[in-house]
């Protein structure tokens, strides 16, 4: 792939590791409504990907990257101090990145297709 070409950063508003993820797949089960990452809680179940998420991704010709909390800070701290909160879709291409979805965006969508209805037409603009 060429650097100059698009690509969407997918942020989890959670850390990485098994410890992490348990206790959020807990979280999800036990304490839906108070769950803080919505991208998770729309792409995944209690313990795996959804099929429907798995397939956009699949099928998707943009490249997609995806990251929990501590693996982006860690990754893009020398870039910038982000200005967003988690989670958040973020387009980078070779300059910049911008905000895709942002958290506030992701708190009115409801469902996984209205998700992907969202990201198809936002990449219909890249």
């Amino acid at each position: 792939m060429e650097d100059n070409k698009p690509k969407l950063i997918f942020v989890y508003n959670a850390d990485s590791g098994l410890k992490n993820a348990l206790m959020d797949s807990a979280h999800k089960i036990l304490s839906p409504k108070t769950y803080k990452c919505k991208l998770c809680e729309l792409t995944y179940g209690a313990f795996k990907e959804k099929k429907a998420w798995k397939k956009f991704r699949q099928e998707s010709d943009v490249e997609m990257k995806f990251l929990h909390a501590d693996e982006f800070l860690h990754l893009y701290k020398s870039k910038f101090r982000p200005n967003f909160e988690l989670p958040v879709v973020l387009l980078e291409n070779q300059y910049d990145l911008e905000v895709l979805i942002s958290s506030n965006k992701f708190k009115a969508i409801n469902s996984l297709e209205t998700l992907i209805k969202q990201l198809n037409s936002l990449l219909k603009t890249i």
